[in-house]
């Protein structure tokens, strides 16, 4: 195996820890459509409860979704990962019943510290936000080491 197909299987044993705990990303019908090291893709569809006053999506909501691809790409090397900061902007509203996309995308990792940027968009192609969240790597595994061995 090469160490490009080790490192892609290391982000799927990710995934495919991390993901059934998360409660967040199961109560917003996230799901995580794709992940390999320092990147991750993640789909929702709006529903009416994650409207805003105005008819359009809460800024939460597709902040929450950025969140979580970022929390995907920059965990999947096997180090836990945190968020140090986060910004985002929000070009477009979304609606209900789009099916929005957030693909985030590592740019910079140096030590510990990573950068990754996230669009948000609907099915359309049109942005709907743009996340920009620093990761910090902290002690520990999401996976561990005894079970990475047994299938890398």
């Amino acid at each position: 195996m090469t160490d490009a197909a080790k490192r892609a299987k290391v982000a799927q044993l990710v995934l495919d820890t991390m993901y059934p705990k998360d409660n967040n990303a199961h109560a917003m019908g996230i799901v995580i459509e794709a992940i390999r090291p320092g990147y991750a893709r993640a789909i929702m569809t709006v529903r009416t409860d994650m409207l805003n006053g105005h008819g359009s999506l809460h800024g939460g909501i597709s902040y929450a979704l950025a969140d979580t691809a970022f929390a995907y790409a920059c965990n999947s090397y096997n180090t836990n990962a945190v968020a140090a900061g986060c910004s985002i902007v929000y070009p477009a509203a979304g609606r209900d019943g789009d099916t929005l996309t957030a693909e985030a995308v590592e740019t910079h990792l140096a030590g510990r510290n990573g950068v990754y940027d996230v669009t948000v968009s609907n099915q359309n192609g049109d942005v709907i936000a743009l996340f920009r969240g620093q990761s910090r790597m902290v002690s520990g595994t999401v996976v561990p080491e005894q079970e990475i061995a047994k299938h890398v």
